[in-house]
């Protein structure tokens, strides 16, 4: 089944360039963006301000082509894509959640974006903590610190 998505608008960091980013919103805490509504969409952002985080939904735009199996940043084996975080997936669809400082019509102001300039906006969902944070969860083969997670960088492996 072939499925069309639109593209509801655009999210703007620092980040220019692929190598080199952040791999995660962890390593990304003090990285200011903003996320630009198609002014289609503004009033769809009633009631957000109440949100102090979000969700953004967003295409992988500059991901190299699917793979199954990829090397992910944090491991030097390979893994199966869907037990990764790597761009290079079939729908290649990235989330975040960022910190939402501030609404101002059609542009959102966020704190700890780890995602490259100029990526389509696929869809914004708030953080609901009582729903999202899950108890005694399991992080599979991923044994990184959080330190270890904040300092990694992006290299040219999913280009």
């Amino acid at each position: 089944m072939k499925t069309e998505i639109q593209t509801i608008g655009t999210i703007h960091s620092p980040f220019t360039k692929l190598e080199g980013m952040p791999i995660q919103p962890a390593g990304a805490a003090d990285a200011t963006g903003s996320v630009v509504l198609d002014p289609a969409f503004a009033s769809g952002l009633r009631d957000l301000e109440g949100f102090s985080h979000i969700y953004l939904v967003y295409l992988f735009h500059r991901a190299a082509q699917m793979r199954l199996q990829v090397r992910p940043f944090l491991d030097n084996r390979e893994h199966g894509i869907f037990a990764t975080r790597a761009p290079s997936r079939p729908n290649p669809i990235g989330i975040s959640i960022v910190e939402l400082l501030e609404i101002r019509e059609n542009r959102l102001t966020v704190r700890g974006i780890d995602v490259l300039d100029g990526t389509p906006l696929l869809d914004i969902k708030p953080y609901v903590e009582a729903f999202d944070r899950v108890e005694g969860s399991r992080s599979g083969w991923l044994e990184a610190s959080l330190d270890e997670i904040s300092r990694k960088r992006a290299d040219g492996r999913f280009t």
